[in-house]
């Protein structure tokens, strides 16, 4: 083999070395960004994360919320009509946040179980509300709540 054909090769090998390199890196730093959205159903069925961020949606169960005595801790119950999971808040919840509202969380499971939120987000009207919580509540529901 002619010496400028060596130089060619290992530049190229040099040149795929370095991009599936920055492609490896990317792929993780996305997968590291991934909110993953799960119904109380899967989460109780366990196909939720432990300890990793991802985002749960459905329902203000009726008569579940309960405010601490001091400060803003707050814990109330999302359901999709088949499941229920406990979220506790730490901070101001939304104006829109009621009974019987549709809401997305962002949060963890802890080692108990319980949903530990960092952010509530309610929005106005279900028709605003993600596709895949519509779904999942029409699904358990009928379409009477979920539309």
């Amino acid at each position: 083999m002619r010496a400028q054909r060596k130089q060619r090769l290992w530049f190229v090998v040099a040149t795929l070395t370095c991009v599936a390199f920055a492609v490896g890196l990317s792929l993780y730093a996305v997968s590291k960004n991934i909110n993953l959205f799960f119904s109380p159903t899967q989460v109780v069925q366990g196909k939720a994360p432990k300890h990793h961020l991802f985002r749960l949606g459905g329902m203000v169960k009726k008569g579940s919320i309960h405010y601490a005595d001091k400060g803003l801790e707050v814990s109330f119950v999302l359901t999709d009509y088949k499941s229920d999971v406990t979220v506790h808040y730490h901070g101001i919840l939304p104006d829109l946040f009621r009974e019987g509202q549709g809401i997305v969380t962002q949060g963890k499971l802890n080692n108990k179980g319980l949903f530990v939120a960092s952010i509530v987000l309610a929005k106005h009207g279900s028709k605003y509300m993600p596709r895949v919580v519509k779904e999942i509540l029409y699904k358990h529901k009928g379409s009477s709540h979920a539309t």
